[in-house]
């Protein structure tokens, strides 16, 4: 049954999307002392496409929480640059975590085909140097989380239709457990890839012809891509003087890197070169043993036995990816529309993912632009607004 519209919850801005864009957009406003704003995310925990998994200890029961957490790799992205990327790292020190290199010291292992053996070569570095976070790129989903009201972020919580209603607009969200609510908001962030809000989420009126085919063909980030980690006790590759990198045409994957933790756990990590439909008829257990068995082609025989591994298919997740998506290359994608230039949805709609940043589409640092420019596009036309809701 409906609640009546005097009964329907309401906020001045919501937030659809609980990863890196959302949740800066919502440290944002609170940093601005605007607290009338929810987020919605469909999944049960928040970060969207970044996901950071602990490796408990060696089972002795000597690991503790702080241990585990800091022990934690990474099956989303994972580097960011910040000679170029200046908004994201200034946000990392604001909220104070720690960071460090990439670990590239030593030669590499290239493959060409099948048949070939591996061979050494000589490393490089990249430059700029790529960096990451201390227990993964979580912790910053983590320590933004922490600065805000936990009570205004729904999790579980899918966002379905978004329709004008008069001076408002009214959405309605439907909970895991089948529970369905109408919020009546003045604004609307989306702070999800744009082709999959373009098909997950019904907008009455239409969007713009021009703007739904601009948001449906914009491929989204990691949608077509799966990532394997494997984690050891030391990172042997190391005592050989090899970097942990590799390069493959033969696969399962093409591109592989050490993703040590400092202090923690050692691991390897590759990106799958297999097509998401091959993936999937394969399933995740028989892709573990290819990429075991790549490993120690690779690193010997000691890559055979990992403490534990861990397989993230994106293209299986609903949450992320679409049947286009399928078809992607994967390449970082050129920026839509994040508005509505005329029409019903001008100033009441703004996409503010990290495809939306005109800057680094696609990158973390995509996600912090976006955001930012979102926000700042809804308070430089707050005054004009009329008075907010559920204050």
């Amino acid at each position: 049954m409906s609640l009546r519209e005097a009964d329907r919850p309401g906020a001045r801005i919501a937030i659809v999307g609980g990863g890196l864009s959302g949740l800066y957009a919502a440290w944002l406003l609170a940093e601005r002392g605007i607290r009338d704003w929810v987020l919605f995310e469909a999944r049960s925990t928040l970060g969207g496409r970044i996901l950071s998994i602990p490796v408990a200890g060696s089972g002795d029961g000597s690991a503790t929480a702080a241990s585990t957490a800091r022990s934690r790799f990474d099956l989303g992205p994972a580097w960011f640059w910040p000679s170029i990327q200046g908004d994201l790292s200034r946000l990392i020190d604001t909220l104070g975590l720690a960071r460090f290199a990439q670990f590239e010291s030593g030669d590499m292992m290239y493959e060409r085909t099948t048949g070939e053996p591996p061979v050494r070569v000589r490393g490089f570095v990249s430059s700029p140097v790529g960096m990451r976070l201390a227990g993964g790129t979580a912790s910053l989903i983590d320590a933004l989380h922490g600065q805000l009201e936990r009570e205004r972020i729904l999790c579980q919580t899918a966002v379905r239709t978004i329709r004008q209603a008069g001076d408002r607009l009214e959405l309605d969200s439907r909970h895991a457990s089948g529970a369905t609510t109408t919020w009546r908001v003045q604004h609307v962030l989306l702070a999800l890839p744009p082709r999959l809000a373009a098909q997950s989420i019904a907008f009455e009126p239409s969007l713009p012809d021009s703007l739904s085919k601009q948001w449906r063909s914009t491929a989204t980030w990691m949608a077509p891509h799966a990532k394997y980690v494997a984690v050891f006790d030391t990172p042997f590759w190391r005592e050989a003087g090899l970097s942990g990198a590799g390069r493959s045409g033969r696969g399962p994957m093409t591109e592989i890197h050490d993703a040590s933790m400092p202090g923690q756990a050692a691991a390897l990590f590759g990106f799958l070169g297999v097509p998401p439909h091959v993936r999937k008829s394969a399933g995740d257990a028989v892709v573990k043993t290819h990429c075991r068995a790549q490993l120690v082609r690779l690193f010997g025989a000691r890559a055979a036995e990992p403490r534990a591994e861990f397989f993230k298919d994106w293209a299986s997740d609903p949450w992320t990816s679409t049947a286009a998506d399928m078809q992607s290359t994967g390449d970082h994608p050129e920026p839509p529309d994040s508005v509505a230039p005329t029409g019903p949805w001008k100033d009441r709609l703004t996409g503010i993912a990290s495809e939306w940043s005109v800057r680094f589409p696609g990158y973390l640092a995509g996600a912090v632009d976006a955001a930012q420019r979102g926000v700042e596009r809804v308070l430089d036309g707050r005054q004009s607004a009329v008075d907010p809701v559920g204050e």
